[in-house]
């Protein structure tokens, strides 16, 4: 389906190039001579067009439209088809102009190209594997039993991640640590000893490092910085990180909460309706497989 969308994407996009964006440009009063071309396929809903002998339904127009709207940039939402007026323009100057261009290629035997009837057989091939795999996949069912059995199972990885504010000083040797360390413990500022004495870049602003979740700075700084012993307003002892010695302050904590299975049971039907899926396929490939006779010429891959 990507591959489709993004086909009439650029197709589109090809069109408002060479087209423009202006009305069908044919005189009044001037019959259009075009060789009638194979009818397309059966067109569903009433007829809103008919191009030569080309019907356009209006299911199939509103497909369009929805496909056309969906891949319109978030941020330019003015760019979407909503009005009567905008749609009608739509089909006449995209799809009726791409219906003509379609027959005019048709007359002149393009279908017939080489290259073109391998694109289409490329086409009609990730088609049809889309297809089956719909097909195959349709009928897979999550039980209730499943979705609590996973959330009991994988519940600590669940949690919101957990975020603290912290702030640090860094120096180069150890004496150095233990000299901050006890003008802290006598009631010294620790902001202003970050930017008195920290090797930090975050010395400036008083070794304030803001709220950061694990994984950001080393293995050492995560194990104290995020220990359960370390509590909001106090300091930690001295410890030897890769850049140096460190004494942080916690300031604040936020997130970590585990959420209620209420709240994620959606999500957690879609990732094992998702997985069950994903295995259904494979077991389907894997079954082709052994029934098949496949050959793979390595050598010829330079």
């Amino acid at each position: 389906m990507r591959r489709n969308i993004i086909l009439c994407i650029g197709l589109s996009l090809l069109l408002s190039v060479v087209l423009g964006c202006g009305k069908l440009g044919i005189p009044a009063g001037r019959k259009l001579e075009v060789k009638l071309s194979p009818q397309a396929a059966q067109p569903k809903g009433p007829i809103v067009a008919k191009v030569n002998n080309i019907s356009i339904g209006l299911d199939d127009f509103n497909q369009e439209v929805d496909i056309y709207n969906a891949n319109v940039p978030p941020e330019k939402p003015e760019l979407k088809l909503a009005t009567r007026e905008q749609k009608i323009n739509y089909l006449k100057n995209e799809i009726v102009r791409r219906t003509l261009l379609y027959q005019d290629a048709l007359d002149k035997g393009l279908d017939r190209n080489e290259d073109v009837v391998r694109a289409l057989e490329k086409t009609k091939m990730d088609l049809l594997v889309l297809q089956l795999i719909k097909d195959v996949t349709q009928k897979v069912d999550v039980s209730s039993k499943e979705i609590e059995d996973y959330y009991n199972t994988y519940k600590e990885q669940l949690k919101e991640p957990e975020e603290r504010q912290l702030r640090e000083i860094v120096l180069t040797s150890e004496q150095d640590a233990k000299d901050i360390l006890i003008q802290l413990l006598q009631g010294g500022d620790f902001a202003t000893l970050a930017k008195d004495r920290s090797r930090s870049a975050s010395a400036k602003d008083g070794g304030d490092l803001g709220f950061i979740k694990k994984g950001v700075k080393s293995a050492q700084f995560d194990a104290v910085a995020f220990s359960d012993s370390l509590e909001i307003g106090k300091i930690s002892s001295i410890f030897k990180a890769p850049d140096g010695y460190y004494i942080i302050k916690l300031e604040a904590k936020r997130g970590g909460k585990q959420k209620p299975l209420s709240e994620m049971w959606d999500d957690i039907k879609r990732g094992l309706t998702f997985l069950k899926q994903q295995q259904m396929v494979e077991d389907l490939i894997g079954k082709l497989s052994r029934e098949a006779k496949i050959e793979i010429n390595e050598g010829e891959i330079k």
